[in-house]
Parts: structure tokens; sequence; C-alpha cells
């Protein structure tokens, strides 16, 4: 085996910060995660740990456990020392011994590292299990790995949060030839499926790349460890609730049996989320009723799903019912809830289809009586503090108080308010603008022993952020991390970080996102935008770049088009036009199209620029996209997919309009005119007029112009008199109808 140089630093590589001279370098807090992992290659099987993750199968299962473990016996007396350690599970002792270790240890070593330092699920051992990643991809060695610890190794990740690296194990090892533990690549699913963006829809995708290769493979003994379980078929479907989707939802329902699974009450629970996100109140009882038919044991978390169903509907009355009945330990639920359904207003039949099959006991329900729960559930804290919510969205916030009050004399211990409640209660009273109250609350807690977390925290800095008072957010900061220990997480530097631009503080701003990243915080996609925007806000477009750039290159986080058009703003603030449109065309490349707020922009830097004929350029791209459709500005397009079309909004049109009255152009004014009264926009005569008179009253008047001079000018004063019929201004008559026509080139030309 050749001698390679010793690895990386145990210790996660320090981030380089933003100097405060606004020169810019940015590192990783951590080596980041590789797209592509492994290389095709002979699979090894692992040994057998003493966690969940046995041995893994594979589509090409040549060598037995102890065939590879005679194949690849110690290099020497180091990697002999490493197991000895591993296998007493000494994993600080063998990390060190590792360190020092001038070549490669031998597969089995280096699997059951990987392995412990994945099952400690700590930051530091997750960084240096990552380390070992990296180190064997740049010497090609990745086929040292067996699946047992990769898929260790991606449920780690998914449960740091890291969600994409631990999606990236996951498909390296399907391309590969490994077939993962259920529970590895069924982790990965539930993390996607609840996160934002697309990953839901990436959810979707990974479920079905799993199925499609297990339905390849004959030997059902091979895939008995990575065949969809009921979990797997779970996570999967609640990616199908968050997007709303009903028919992909009942697709995946109908397998489970295929597979041996059976609906469970987290099944259930998932559907409740999904007749809210299909607006179907009235069938939230029948998923109730189908639980109670089939013998499913009930559990408070699906009568805690249908409370706050009801009131993310907005129907408060309902759900205060529910609990009312509950507490007077009533069992007919489901009597008190079917009124409901009654309020079912019409669907489409596809629709109706989807729900009847899911659930058929909602067709012809009148002729049957509503089951009985099995005993009285009485409401928890978990019911109440949902409630509160409720009351809080709706702006009733003392209502929300005398909730927490009534919750304080409840004879049930699991009725009292718990952190969660106060913190509903908290993030009420901030909503209002009510810090002090707020404060007054925070320290309840304290008196009554309820210890307030992060989120409380979190909530209370947004508040004095939004008031403009950062001095009370710094010092709850240092209370925070001195006096109650807890340490402040990304969403608490993205408050401060936004609480800074809020009062023009740039070096604020930047200051907090350094100190994030000293703390081996990664940034989110949030975070790099809000210190984008900082700089883009206070005139520092070449910063706000430099930002962006290390954004694009953190495979973390996915740039989106709110980043593109904070980049393009940066630069329309100080009218650099031609940077803008630049970034423009970067951002068509990259797949995104322009929506309303990139237009405006570039209408805006058009006019501090005063660059009259960019907006002719500009108004002749929006006209086209206009009218051609519904929805679809500012979303990712594919290759074969046509440009979406775009509805603009009265700054776009108002602004465009206001360059062009301006410069004279008063066909496409009129034009813009016009496109503002089929979008319901009322036009500002008023403004429009005071720009003319003082501009252009005295246009066209000279009697000492040439006749050639005259017949150029022709076409452009009948313009001026069409607009100014159009403002109610006095005007000369003209015989001919008006005819709105393309600008000439040349006239565009002349007024760059």
């Amino acid at each position: 085996m050749k001698t390679t140089k010793p690895p990386p630093s145990p210790t996660p590589p320090s981030s380089t910060q933003f100097p405060l001279t606004h020169t810019l370098t940015l590192s990783w807090v951590s080596a980041p995660p590789s797209a592509a992992l492994f290389t095709p290659a002979t699979i090894t099987h692992a040994y057998k740990s003493k966690c969940s993750f046995r041995t893994q199968a594979t589509v090409n299962p040549s060598l037995s456990p102890t065939t590879a473990a005679a194949a690849d016996p110690p290099h020497n007396s180091h990697d002999q020392e490493l197991l000895t350690l591993l296998r007493e599970r000494k994993t600080e002792e063998a990390w060190i011994i590792y360190i020092q270790c001038s070549h490669l240890p031998s597969p089995t070593c280096l699997s059951r590292l990987v392995s412990q330092l994945s099952y400690q699920n700590t930051h530091q051992s997750l960084t240096r299990a990552q380390s070992i990643i990296q180190r064997l991809r740049h010497e090609r060695q990745l086929h040292r790995l067996d699946a047992n610890c990769l898929g260790l190794l991606a449920v780690a990740a998914a449960k740091a949060g890291h969600t994409l690296y631990a999606a990236s194990i996951v498909k390296s090892m399907l391309k590969s030839g490994y077939l993962p533990h259920v529970k590895a690549w069924s982790a990965v699913v539930s993390r996607l499926a609840a996160s934002g963006d697309d990953g839901p829809s990436q959810a979707l995708k990974m479920f079905g790349s799993v199925l499609r290769r297990v339905r390849r493979i004959a030997d059902p003994e091979v895939i008995a460890d990575s065949k969809p379980d009921a979990a797997a078929y779970n996570a999967v479907l609640n990616a199908c609730a968050n997007l709303g989707d009903t028919k992909k939802f009942l697709q995946l329902f109908d397998e489970m049996p295929e597979f041996g699974c059976e609906p469970d009450v987290l099944t259930y629970n998932v559907m409740i989320k999904l007749c809210a996100r299909a607006d179907r109140k009235d069938l939230l009882v029948f998923v109730l009723e189908r639980i109670l038919e089939k013998q499913i044991p009930l559990c408070m978390t699906t009568l805690h799903s249908l409370v706050a169903a009801y009131v993310g509907f907005g129907d408060m009355v309902t759900a205060e019912k529910m609990l009312q009945a509950m507490r007077e330990g009533r069992r007919d639920l489901c009597s008190v809830l079917r009124d409901t359904s009654l309020e079912n207003p019409t669907r489409n039949k596809n629709e109706n289809d989807v729900f009847e099959k899911l659930l058929p006991n909602s067709i012809n329900s009148g002729s049957n009586e509503p089951p009985l729960l099995p005993k009285p559930y009485a409401p928890n804290s978990r019911m109440y503090t949902t409630l509160m919510k409720g009351y809080m969205k709706g702006g009733r916030v003392n209502d929300t108080v005398r909730m927490l009050e009534a919750m304080r004399h409840q004879e049930d211990s699991a009725s009292h308010p718990d952190h969660v409640t106060y913190t509903t209660v908290v993030s009420a009273l901030v909503k209002v603008g009510s810090m002090d109250r707020a404060r007054q609350v925070l320290a309840e807690m304290t008196r009554v022993r309820v210890p307030a977390n992060r989120i409380t925290y979190n909530i209370l800095l947004k508040g004095y952020c939004q008031q403009l008072q950062i001095d009370k957010a710094k010092e709850l900061m240092r209370e925070m991390t001195d006096d109650a220990g807890i340490e402040p997480d990304v969403i608490s530097y993205n408050t401060l970080i936004d609480g800074c631009i809020l009062v023009d503080d740039s070096a604020g701003a930047l200051g907090y996102f350094n100190e994030m990243r000293a703390r081996g915080i990664a940034p989110t996609k949030i975070s790099y935008t809000t210190l984008i925007k900082a700089f883009a806000m206070s005139g520092q477009p070449k910063l706000a770049h430099k930002v962006f750039d290390e954004m694009l290159n953190d495979p973390r986080v996915k740039v989106d088009l709110v980043a593109w058009n904070m980049l393009v703003e940066g630069y329309c603030r100080l009218g650099m036009v031609e940077e803008a449109k630049k970034i423009v065309q970067r951002m068509k490349e990259n797949g995104f199209y322009p929506n309303v707020s990139t237009y405006g922009s570039l209408a805006n830097g058009i006019g501090v620029a005063r660059k009259p004929g960019e907006a002719l350029l500009l108004w002749n791209e929006i006209k086209e996209r206009c009218g051609m459709g519904k929805e679809g500005e500012g979303e990712v397009c594919n290759s074969s997919s046509t440009i979406p079309p775009l509805k603009p909004d009265e700054g776009l049109l108002d602004t465009l309009a206001d360059i062009c009255v301006r410069a004279a152009f008063f066909k496409k004014a009129l034009e813009i005119v016009v496109c503002m009264e089929e979008n319901g926009i009322p036009p500002n005569k008023t403004k429009y007029t005071r720009i003319y008179v003082e501009m252009h009253s005295r246009m066209f008047t000279s009697k000492h112009a040439s006749k050639a001079r005259q017949d150029r000018r022709s076409e452009r004063k009948r313009a001026a008199e069409a607009f100014k019929f159009w403002l109610g201004l006095p005007n000369s008559y003209y015989g001919s109808e008006w005819r709105l026509e393309p600008v000439d080139d040349e006239d565009c030309a002349s007024t760059r």
C-alpha cells in the first residue's frame, strides 16, 4: 500500500471572517459535501454492529463477511491497535491513532471508525467522519467503506440538519450499487419531506429510486432490510401531503400492502394534513372515524392534529367545541365534529374520487351512526397551546393571555402551561408590540421554573429588532448565552443581522455573520440573502456580489430568486444598469426567469441612470411575457419549458410610464397605460399631467423649424396629441384613427 500524506486535522477548519474593512473572504466551517461520493467498485459487506444497521445487501454481493475480512487483514501494528480500540468502543483514542497513521487503514478499520463517529451524533464526530470521506474521495478509495457505515453517516447527517449532505450519500450509494438499509434511506426521505424548497419533491424522487431497485431484485432475502416499511411510507406520504398531491398520495397508499405494510395511526395523521392542504375541512372527522372503524389504537397526536387543522382553517368555534367535549369526558367526539361536514363546498370530480378511495366511510355517511371513542380523552397543554395560537393569529391577545391563566388553574397537571404555551403568549405580545409585557412573561417562566428555550429568546430578539431597539436585542443575546446558558442558533443570528439592516448598520450585520461562522454555525439561505441585502441597501453592490458568489459555491444552500433579485437591486440602486443586466442574463442561464421584483429593480435603476432607451427595451421584454398565462413567474424552468408569463404590478408599470413620459416616449407611455387598465391598475393621471406640463408644454411650438424637421417629428407630435387627449389636456384635432405601433429602432438607439 502506498504511503500517503496524513489526513487533515481532526478539528474543523476555522472560518475566515469577513473583515470589517469589507475585504471579503469566506471559508467553510466544515468540508463542503460532495455531490458524488462514490465510484463503482466491488461491494464488501459490513461487520455487524450493535446498532440497528446490519450487513447491507447489494445488487452483486460478491464477498461474504468472512471473505471480506480475510481478504484485508490489518496492515501493521497501527491497524491492529486501531481495530482493538474500535472494538473496545474507544472512539476518541482510535481517532488519534487514525490521524497519526501515514497510510490508509484497512477497510474494516475505516468502516468501523466512520460508523462509530456517526453513531456519536455530535458536531465534532460528524465533522471527523466527513473528513474521512473527503480524504478517501480525494485518493479515490471510497470503495473501502461499506454500506453499514455509509448508512449510519447518512442518518447522523440527517439528524444534524445536513439534509442535502445526507441525501447525496444515499443517492451515491444507489448509483454505486449499494442497497441502503430502510432505516437509513427512510430517515433521509423523512427529513427531505419536512424541509422547504423542493425537499418534498426530492423525497418522492429518492423513494422512487429505492423502490425501483428493490423491485428489480427477485431474492426476498437480499431486499429484506431495504424494502420500505410503514415508517418509510409515512415519510413519503408526508411529502405528498406537504405538496398537496392527492393523486400521488393515493397511489402510494394503495402500494403499501405490496410490501406487507398496513396504515397505522401516523398514516392517518398525515392524511389529516392532506385534507387540510386540499381544503377539505369536511373530511377531517371521517379520518378520525376511519381510525376507529379499523380499530387502530388512537393517540393524542391524532386529536391534536384535528385541533390544529381546525385552527388552521380559522374555525375556532369547532376547535373550541372539540376541546370542550374532551374536557367534559365525552366519547361522542365524532358526532360533535359531524356538523362541519355539512359545509362541504363543491369539489371537482377527480379530487372527490381520490378521497372516496382514501376514506370510503365518507360516502353516504348520513346513514351510519358516528363511532364512539374507546375512552374519554382529556385535552393536554399541547391542544390548549394550539388553540392559543389560533387566538394569536386572529389578533385576540387578551384571549391568549386568559387561556394561559385558565391553564394555570387546571387540576390535571397535563394541562398546565409548558414552555411552548408561554412562548406562544410571548409571541402574541411581541406581535402587537408589547415588549414589556413579553419580558414579564419571560420573568414569570423563570419564577414558575418553566425554562425558556431558544425559540422564546429568538421571538423576543425579533420583537426588539422590529422596533429598532438593537441595543436591547444585543443585551438579550448576552442574557441568553451568559445567564440562561442557551447557545444562539442560525435563526438568532439571522434575526440580529436583519435588525442591523433596519438601522442601516451593514458593519454590524457583517460582524454577526462572522461571529456566527466562528461559532461553527453554518449559514443558511436566509443568512446569505440577508447579508446580501445589507450590502445592497448600503450601496455596496460589489461586496453583495462577493457574498452571492460564496452562496453559489456553498452546496448546503440553494440560491433562489430572492437572492438573485437582491443582487440586482444592489446594482440598480446606484444606477449601474449594465452590471444589473449582466446579473439578469446570468440568472436566466441558471434556469431562473425574472419576476416583477426583478423588473421593478431594473426600472428603478434605469430611472436613476437616466437611460430611457433601456426602458423601451425593458418594456418590450415585459410586454412579451404579459398575458401569456396565469402563474409561474420566478420558478426554475427546464430547457424544454416555455418562458413563464408575467403579471405586472402597479409599481413596475408606473415607474416605466413615468420614465417614458419624461423622455417624451408617448406611444410607449400609452401602451403601458393600456396594460395598467387591462390589469385593473388605475393610472396616476395627475402625476403624468404634472410631468407633461412641466417638461413638454412647449414641445412642437417652434415656428422656425424646417419642413424636413417638421416631417420627421410629425409622428411624435401625433403621439403627444394622443397622450394629451388621454390626460384631458387641450389637444389638436386628428382625423385618422389612432394606432399603437412599435417604436422605431432609430428612436430607441438615439436615446441610449
